[in-house]
């Protein structure tokens, strides 16, 4: 939201106010948001054009909470051109069926910079710096192999709380975000046994309970595998957020055109939703392993107890210019989140930690710097 729109109506005083009583004024009376943003303004909330300016595109990372954080490790993001940082609280599940959420937000049973007062210290360093902060919690499910999206409760009563757990989870991180005035709110993320058709009712009325508690803008983060496409209620959230882990080819390094070709009938399926609903799209998480067959299954971590991992810079970054070439340039595309970004690795540290996702100090950082210069 522009300044304008903040102070619009505060100038046509000022003749009125001495310099005192301005300033108490102002002091009394900032509120949402903090610091104007630079995200887009969604067309559920404001009576604009759908088309965004690439100026005030999401580009952003997925930021790693640590033991610790101080402003040098923030510095690397203003040189990579990056303008937010999506930060992960964990709520914990004993199992995919288990009805109830555990929530450790206290030093001691998390790192620190997913507790409560890591993710806040970390937002304030950030926003010194001028970032944006989408909270991103998401829920570690217990059990091997397991992950958000095998949730699927035996019974209406099991169902039943569940959704009150998640409620009571989601509602603490709501709260947090609007005592931090921080820049936007995921509700969820990778829950598709939940979004189905079955449980609209249940996710509108939650929809309806964080926006009485938190009032920046709302997405949710939905899988690439069908789920985005599925959801009935992206009409009451802010963006289409999409975890954009889609299958592009089944070789080993690939050339740009088999990528932008393997882009196409994805991109096809989500200007469908796009349109249906009239929405940005924002890709919630977006990135490939540094290895060959990064763009084979872009979600498969890589084998991390494989004697020597062989990196493949060159096949990450032609990952990224294809994915930046395909959507970069979308009117209706709100931009990204890089999956992720550890604030203390060294460009001689850890193998397992450089094979992963992660595009730092590699060509893929550079290529990201450059698209999220434009």
């Amino acid at each position: 939201m522009p300044n304008s729109l903040l102070f619009r109506r505060w100038w046509a005083f000022v003749p009125l106010l001495t310099l005192l009583g301005l300033a108490i004024v102002l002091a009394a009376g900032w509120w949402w948001p903090r610091l104007a943003p630079s995200y887009p303004i969604p067309a559920a909330t404001a009576n604009v054009s759908i088309a965004v300016n690439l100026n005030n595109r999401i580009r952003g990372v997925s930021w790693v909470g640590s033991d610790s954080i101080t402003d040098v490790e923030l510095a690397p993001l203003q040189q990579h051109n990056v303008t937010w940082i999506a930060q992960t609280p964990f709520g914990w599940q004993r199992g995919a069926t288990s009805p109830t959420i555990g929530m450790h937000t206290g030093r001691g049973r998390v790192y620190w910079g997913e507790s409560d007062a890591g993710l806040i210290q970390t937002a304030q360093l950030a926003r010194k710096r001028g970032q944006h902060i989408l909270l991103k919690p998401h829920l570690w499910v217990r059990g091997d192999g397991t992950w958000p999206g095998d949730i699927r409760m035996t019974s209406e009563a099991d169902w039943k709380a569940w959704f009150a757990s998640y409620t009571t989870f989601i509602l603490h991180y709501a709260e947090l975000a609007e005592q931090q005035k921080l820049d936007g709110l995921c509700i969820g993320t990778e829950l598709e046994q939940t979004t189905t058709a079955a449980h609209e009712t249940e996710w509108r009325a939650l929809i309806r309970q964080i926006r009485q508690v938190y009032h920046g803008p709302l997405t949710y983060a939905a899988n690439w595998s069908g789920e985005y496409e599925h959801i009935r209620f992206w009409d009451a959230l802010d963006y289409i957020g999409i975890q954009a882990y889609f299958p592009l080819t089944k070789n080993r390094k690939p050339t740009k055109a088999e990528l932008l070709a393997g882009w196409q009938p994805h991109l096809k399926a989500i200007e469908r939703v796009q349109k249906r609903f009239d929405k940005l799209v924002v890709f919630t998480e977006m990135g490939y392993k540094c290895t060959a067959d990064a763009a084979v299954e872009p979600w498969v971590w890589p084998d991390r107890t494989t004697a020597f991992l062989q990196l493949d810079e060159d096949t990450q970054a032609t990952c990224y210019a294809a994915m930046f070439e395909t959507f970069w340039t979308k009117k209706w595309f709100g931009g990204l989140f890089v999956w992720k970004w550890y604030p203390k690795l060294a460009p001689d540290g850890p193998a397992r930690r450089h094979a992963d996702f992660t595009p730092q100090h590699k060509e893929a950082a550079q290529v990201m710097a450059q698209w999220f210069g434009k």
